[in-house]
């Protein structure tokens, strides 16, 4: 794995952990145990689903251990001129003529769709470090790429809103 996390990512990890541990898994245990003493477990489907529910809470917090285990520790500091993580970033994509408004984040707190773009991704990756006015190449692979020019850049901190992504 090898994810980038910086501190806060990781807190947020082993709080997620706790919850899950302490609360969701002692839940799960009980559901299993009510589903299995309403009799034949070969078609109890109450009891499969509490099972289900259970494995999945385990699997989760086995995922979040892991990912803590092997995550490279990195700093959300930047300089106040350049793109970094939690920074707010307007695009201009020559392309297509267009303007996309990003906020640079790590990879867990990731999501395309909402304008969360991970710093380890193509586009994250290439603006990382950049100023305002830069024009910048992304490279897809070795034969792709296009430019984005940063037009607008706004330093915003993390306050831990951004919800980590389940897997």
């Amino acid at each position: 794995m090898f994810d980038k996390l910086t501190e806060n990512d990781i807190k947020k990890m082993k709080e997620e952990i706790d919850y899950r541990k302490l609360v969701v898994r002692k839940k799960a245990l009980e559901a299993v145990k009510e589903a299995r003493a309403h009799g034949d477990l070969s078609e109890n489907f109450e009891y499969h689903a509490a099972k289900k529910d259970k494995n999945q809470n385990e699997s989760r917090i086995r995922y979040l251990e892991r990912m803590i285990k092997t995550a490279r520790v990195i700093s959300d500091e930047s300089r106040e001129d350049e793109v970094g993580l939690y920074n707010t970033v307007d695009l201009y994509f020559e392309d297509d003529d267009e303007v996309e408004t990003f906020k640079l984040v790590t990879t867990v707190r990731g999501n395309s769709m909402k304008g969360l773009i991970s710093a380890e991704s193509p586009l994250g990756s290439a603006i990382m470090g950049h100023k305002e006015g830069d024009r910048v190449y992304v490279k897809v692979d070795e034969k792709t790429g296009y430019y984005v020019v940063i037009k607008h850049l706004e330093n915003t901190k993390d306050d831990g809103s951004d919800k980590l992504r389940s897997y």
